[in-house]
């Protein structure tokens, strides 16, 4: 079973002060080269990374720091809805740029602690029928596994900064308890 990485960076990271894909770990890496190299180390292939604020940073970013596989990189033109137009971006293609992926794992840019240990857990169950996302400690988090079957109806609603809240809210969707890897807290403040 395929599994499409789906990398969501396109933010303008207001509360940050910019995009939290230029941020750096301590070692110089950047947020979106990290997150793209996890999505790779649990085994996704290819990897999509959709982009919005700062896009040209970085698309530059991705080209001059090192990431194995495949790598597509979409623009996601309305970004400034927030993380549905995004996802909608992520989804549009994926069928075509991964044909025979049975499930998409989305994972944020903005997660530093959430590594390829907790991307390879969720993406174990991957199916094109599945519904699964990480939680800690009980508390609902990313990255979360959406099965091919579900791609086309999750766009369609995915609007504002909710992205595929409502659809997930409306259906089973499995818990995998992550907790024990990271604490899963996307990263608003300095």
């Amino acid at each position: 079973m395929g599994v499409v990485g789906l990398l969501l960076a396109a933010g303008a990271g207001r509360r940050m002060g910019g995009p939290k894909a230029l941020l750096r770990d301590p070692d110089g890496t950047s947020w979106v080269v990290r997150a793209a190299r996890d999505l790779r180390g649990a085994g996704c292939e290819p990897v999509r990374v959709v982009v919005g604020a700062a896009y040209e940073d970085v698309v530059t970013l991705l080209s001059e720091e090192r990431v194995e596989g495949s790598l597509d990189v979409v623009v996601a033109a309305d970004w400034r809805e927030g993380m549905g137009a995004s996802l909608r971006a992520g989804i549009d293609g994926l069928t075509r740029i991964a044909p025979h992926a049975d499930a998409a794992l989305v994972h944020l840019v903005d997660l530093p602690d959430v590594r390829a240990e907790v991307l390879a857990r969720v993406a174990a169950l991957a199916g094109p029928h599945v519904l699964a996302r990480a939680v800690y400690s009980d508390r609902p988090g990313h990255p979360v596994l959406l099965g091919r079957e579900h791609w086309q109806s999750i766009a369609a609603g995915a609007v504002g900064d909710a992205g595929a809240r409502a659809y997930l809210a409306r259906r089973h969707v499995r818990a995998v308890e992550c907790g024990d890897l990271a604490s899963g807290a996307d990263v608003d403040m300095r």
